[in-house]
This record gives C-alpha cells, sequence and structure tokens, in this order.
C-alpha cells in the first residue's frame, strides 16, 4: 500500500504521528507529511495496520491510501 497527505484537507493536527511516527512527521515549518523513505512507495507490511487506523483517525480525512 502506498500513502500520501492530500496538504488541502490536512488540518495539521498530528493525530497520524501520534498514532504512526514510523510513516507520518511534523515537519520544521509545522505541516504533517510522510516521511521522504516512504513517499511513493510501498510501506512495509508491519505497519500497514497503523497507517490504516492513522487514515481512519484523521478528522480532516487528508490520508489518502493506495492499494
Amino acid at each position: 500500500m502506498k500513502v500520501s497527505i492530500d496538504k488541502e484537507k490536512c488540518s495539521m493536527c498530528a493525530t497520524c504521528v501520534a498514532i504512526c511516527p514510523e510513516v507520518f512527521e511534523l515537519k520544521d515549518d509545522g505541516s504533517i507529511d510522510v516521511k521522504d523513505e516512504y513517499k511513493g512507495v510501498d510501506v512495509p507490511t508491519e505497519l500497514e495496520a497503523k497507517v490504516q487506523e492513522a487514515a481512519s483517525s484523521c478528522p480532516s480525512t487528508a490520508i489518502v491510501v493506495e492499494a
């Protein structure tokens, strides 16, 4: 699965960072993003459940998960 963040929807609440800091990060400018090593590539299988939980918990539905 691949994951990205819709920057226009993101409310920068950092819920995803709290749930899955392995994949999501809080940038110096306060924005949230997918860590560089996971941009455009499949997330490791062992992190898929945490990514799904982060997506489900995102109040602004900004996390995009692609199969």
